[in-house]
């Protein structure tokens, strides 16, 4: 698979589907969403209900791509509380949730704010 800082953007299917889906019914399922051009250079991730594995679909230049990646022990993280069916991540999170980093905990430091300096 080409690297994900690659592709224009990343698009997240948040809510599980059938993993028994391949180019064809996961295709229709961007469509379906309208949420972004299929033949454009995105991203589309997908995974099942139980989350030990993550499909990505994406167009090449002459046809479909699709890649897997199945977990052995472990579920990848997802996101729940997010109200839309599509979540939009970046390339990096891509990478960071692929090794297993649960990019919705992440938290930055919260700003300081100071009138003055000691």
């Amino acid at each position: 698979m080409k690297s994900p800082r690659d592709f224009k953007a990343v698009y997240l299917h948040r809510d599980p589907v059938d993993m028994r889906k391949a180019i064809n019914g996961l295709s229709a399922i961007v469509q379906g969403s309208g949420i972004a051009n299929l033949f454009e250079p995105n991203l589309f991730v997908f995974s099942g209900r139980r989350r030990e594995s993550i499909k990505i679909l994406y167009f090449d230049r002459c046809g479909f791509c699709l890649w897997q990646k199945r977990l052995e022990e472990n579920k990848f993280p997802w996101p729940k509380k997010d109200p839309n069916e599509i979540v939009v991540i970046t390339a990096e999170q891509l990478e960071w949730l692929l090794s297993g980093v649960d990019v919705w905990k992440i938290r930055p430091f919260s700003e300081l704010k100071f009138e003055k300096v000691c």
